[in-house]
């Protein structure tokens, strides 16, 4: 089997979020963005990660020093996603396999949506696979081209895109599957002759079409996946889309919880089953829960081990155990 690889695109500022950090760590569930775009790569087979990072880099080289298989690649000017995947080079000097292209800006992808275009990808033997989406406003995001036959034929930023092609729905996420040769040898053919003077990645797609390579696209099912966090107000809505996701899972294996609007759980929290959380329940970090248990109501655990048929009622618990 191809290896999997994956390329994280960490550069943003985070100017739109009003804030002195990247915006790559910024907190969703608990852990900054670019922890749940890691975790879902792993998920996905990539046996290895290069970050592309530009603002404040070395904050996000210091909250991952504990991960292994994960390298940094430096975009000291920002000229572009093109630009942001040539600086990743010399860490493929020696590589041959497939790469994942995501962005550290896009938390809710699920494994299952990666997974399905990685393997449809290899299955059509393609150069390059472009995730995609329909979107009842697709503003904002580049639109698909195709052609006739449904083939694809491109993607055109919105900036850069008519009137026809803006009404287009199917966008690109910024999601993308590359066979490692074919992209960076059509990265050496890109410019910067677009209204933005930069190097898009989406020209390397143009090119591979025009060359006569197999490109693909995958629609994604679900729509929500595809949010990327540029603004607080979107921040908010990826923390909604993750803690409903978060409790659903906790609820089919075996947690009651009373009221899921009143209850925040992290991503990395273990609940035993039959446990009871009670509105204003709020379990963080690395907790863990036992079986049978009563949490709350009003009742916030940081990191803690709570034992089996404990109850816990109006309490702050930090770095305890119970």
């Amino acid at each position: 089997m191809k290896r999997l690889a994956s390329v994280i695109l960490a550069a943003g500022d985070g100017t739109r979020l009003k804030s002195n950090r990247p915006k790559a760590l910024h907190e969703v569930c608990g852990y900054p963005m670019l922890h749940h775009v890691l975790k879902v790569a792993t998920e996905a087979n990539a046996e290895r990660h290069v970050v592309v990072v530009g603002y404040e880099g070395d904050q996000i080289r210091s909250a991952f020093t504990d991960r292994t298989n994960l390298e940094f690649a430096d975009q000291l000017e920002r000229l572009g996603t093109g630009h942001a995947m040539m600086m990743t080079r010399e860490h493929f000097q020696d590589y041959d396999g497939d790469i994942l292209v995501l962005c550290g800006d896009t938390p809710l992808f699920k494994v299952e949506t990666l997974q399905k275009l990685v393997e449809w990808h290899r299955h059509q033997d393609a150069a390059a696979t472009i995730l995609t989406a329909e979107l009842k406003e697709p503003r904002g995001y580049g639109r698909i081209l195709r052609y006739d036959d449904n083939r694809v034929q491109g993607i055109v930023e919105e900036k850069d895109a008519n009137r026809y092609e803006r009404a287009i729905r199917e966008i690109n996420t910024g999601t993308y599957c590359f066979d490692s040769k074919h992209l960076f040898e059509s990265l050496g053919k890109i410019n910067q002759d677009n209204s933005q003077n930069e190097y898009y990645l989406t020209d390397c797609i143009r090119i591979l079409v025009d060359e006569g390579k197999r490109v693909e696209a995958v629609i994604t099912e679900d729509s929500e996946e595809v949010i990327g966090v540029n603004t607080r107000v979107q921040l908010a809505q990826a923390e909604r889309i993750l803690r409903s996701r978060i409790l659903e899972r906790h609820m089919l294996e075996g947690i009651t919880i009373l009221d899921p609007d009143a209850c925040y759980v992290d991503d990395e929290a273990i609940i035993g089953k039959d446990t009871v959380l009670y509105p204003g329940a709020i379990i963080t970090g690395k907790t863990r829960i036992g079986e049978g248990c009563r949490i709350g109501p009003n009742t916030q655990i940081i990191n803690s081990t709570v034992g089996d048929q404990s109850q816990v009622v109006a309490s702050y618990i930090e770095n305890s155990q119970v």
